[in-house]
């Protein structure tokens, strides 16, 4: 081997340990915000129902329960209102999610359910026997349990009716359950409609008429509740 070819052997070894042992620039590496909220502490208030709860038809922000968030804010009481409306659910479905609820702790939960069992055809005494669990089951949490009664359209019959209307009144009696006695109360009569409160399918209140129910419940739950 010659000299010139030695050379360049050393040559190409001493590049190759330089790219080797050469290390890229560190990366500013800053740690990432935490954008995860703190839980909220505040006591739960759970509103427990059907479509009448979670909104149907209205944009975000505009069910009742949302309506009862502000006003609960705006006078200085510390609670968190957590919706749990579930379009479509019946009694019996509340049933298999009371657990649900329960698993907020809540120290109220607002019982609103019953108004699809009637639509149905459900018998009443179903509906009731349903219900009566799920209060059972709430209030062996440790949770205040509120009642909110509904009604049904004239033409589900005159005795199927009176039978219905019973369930909220009694229940609340033999539980000790603070009852509303109709939910859509100033929105909707047995007469008829409020002009602007209910949807056009006559059963779901309008945007107009939530805050109508926010103060309707707030009524209701405000002796319960302990300031800040």
């Amino acid at each position: 081997m010659t000299a010139r070819v030695c050379l360049t052997l050393i040559l190409l070894a001493a590049l190759v340990g330089c790219t080797h042992d050469a290390q890229p620039p560190a990366p500013d590496l800053k740690p990432l915000a935490d954008h995860t909220k703190a839980k909220d502490a505040r006591p739960a208030i759970v509103i427990f129902g059907d479509s009448l709860s979670a909104g149907f038809g209205l944009d975000p922000g505009q069910s009742y329960p949302d309506h009862l968030q502000e006003l609960l804010d705006s006078k200085g009481y510390a609670y968190r209102v957590v919706n749990q409306g579930l379009s479509g659910d019946t009694t019996s479905g509340g049933l298999a999610r009371v657990d649900q609820c329960i698993a907020e702790k809540p120290v109220i939960a607002l019982v609103e359910l019953g108004g699809n069992d009637g639509l149905r055809g459900t018998p009443v005494a179903i509906t009731r026997k349903n219900l009566e669990s799920i209060i059972e089951k709430i209030q062996g949490s440790g949770a205040q349990v509120v009642l909110a009664g509904i009604t049904l359209p004239r033409n589900y019959g005159d005795d199927y009716i009176r039978e219905f209307d019973r369930i909220y009144p009694e229940l609340s009696k033999k539980y000790h359950a603070p009852l509303i006695p109709f939910l859509l109360e100033g929105l909707a009569s047995p007469s008829g409609m409020v002009p602007g409160m209910i949807q056009t399918d006559g059963i779901h209140p309008t945007a107009k008429g939530t805050p109508i129910i926010a103060r309707t419940v707030l009524a209701t739950l405000e002796p319960l509740l302990k300031t800040k």
